[in-house]
Order: C-alpha cells, then sequence, then structure tokens
C-alpha cells in the first residue's frame, strides 16, 4: 500500500524499501475545461543538482529535449502533449546505483509549454499528482496529491528526492514559480 504524503513531507525512500534499485516517477494531471483556444501542453523535467543547489552539467537537465542524464541514471519516458486518458500522463525513471557522485539532489518539476503567450496557469490545472513506483514490480510506494493551491504559476518543483548518507529520500515540495520553464532553468543555474 502506497504512502499518501501532504506538502512539506519527507520520507526514507530506499531504507524503508529495502533492495530498490530502479524507481519510476509518475506524473498526472488533468485540465479543467478551458475555452481560450489552446489546447495544454504540460511538461514534466527533472534538475539533477549538486550541493551548491545548482546543476553541475547541461546534460544534468532531463526534459523533452534532452531525454537522458549522463550515466543514464535518469531517463525520461517521454512527452505526452495531450495529457489525455487515464494513468501517468509522463514517467521518469531513475537507477539510484548509476546515479553520480555529485548529483545530491532530483528535483522533479512540471511546466506548461508556452504558458504565457497561451495565458494558461496551474490554476486550470486539477488533479496533479506525483507517485514513485518499484520498477521491479510496479508496487505504488509513495503518492503526493498536489491539491489546488496554484493560480498564476506557470511551473511547479513537484517534489525532490536526495541523498541522506547512502540512502535516498522523498521530500512532496508543491513549490510554484512565475516564468515557466525558463524560471526554473535560471532557478537551478542553467542559462537559457
Amino acid at each position: 500500500m502506497a504512502i499518501t504524503l501532504v506538502k512539506g513531507q519527507k520520507i526514507d525512500l530506499t531504507k524503508t524499501n529495502p533492495g530498490l534499485k530502479k524507481a519510476v516517477i509518475g506524473l498526472g494531471w488533468d485540465t479543467n475545461k478551458y475555452c481560450g483556444g489552446h489546447a495544454f501542453d504540460l511538461d514534466s523535467s527533472v534538475f539533477l543538482v549538486g550541493s551548491n543547489g545548482r546543476t553541475n552539467h547541461d546534460e544534468d537537465f532531463i526534459f523533452y529535449n534532452n531525454l537522458e542524464s549522463r550515466n543514464k541514471a535518469v531517463i525520461h519516458a517521454g512527452d505526452n502533449r495531450t495529457g489525455e486518458g487515464d494513468g501517468d500522463d509522463e514517467q521518469i525513471i531513475l537507477e539510484f546505483d548509476k546515479m553520480p557522485q555529485d548529483v545530491d539532489r532530483m528535483a522533479v518539476a512540471v511546466t506548461i509549454h508556452e504558458a504565457m503567450e497561451r495565458g494558461q496557469n496551474f490554476g486550470q490545472v486539477s488533479n496533479a499528482y506525483v507517485r514513485v513506483l518499484d520498477e521491479a514490480t510496479g508496487t505504488e510506494l509513495i503518492r503526493y496529491d498536489l491539491g489546488e493551491d496554484f493560480s498564476i504559476e506557470t511551473a511547479l518543483v513537484v517534489c525532490e528526492i536526495y541523498r541522506n548518507g547512502s540512502e535516498w529520500k522523498f521530500s512532496a515540495v508543491g513549490s510554484g514559480f512565475q516564468g515557466g520553464l525558463a524560471a526554473l532553468c535560471k532557478n537551478y543555474g542553467l542559462d537559457v
């Protein structure tokens, strides 16, 4: 049975799940009825962050145009441009043993593609969640439902997975940004 978290909670991921080598991060959402003339295109991404709070290499930003990190420790399963259907809209696969030693945490984010041009924001998105599954068994380990606390934000850091000694922990972040993907990139030290 999955453990359900609320914003701000942290939990051991690998310590409470011994033998967890590969995890799947599943992200899902629905868009509210919207008549702005443009479809929604939400995109997930991962920033591999060092102890300085910034990415160490351009390859440490995994998204629809860079589907694999160095060492293939993080693999993005691909962009879902519509979000239609049930289940996860996008997935990211993490392999803990391959994670470079200079990576202290992984920030998992969701942005709205061309949000400013389309007049879109996370106030128009509902039922957003992130979940962590054991890749080997498909068992859901952790789930965090984001709720509807956002209005004008165009980017969200959904969660972080971070090192704690030799183990990995999960933090339910739910932090919104204005400025979309560009603002997130700047926050993690990337030039766009």
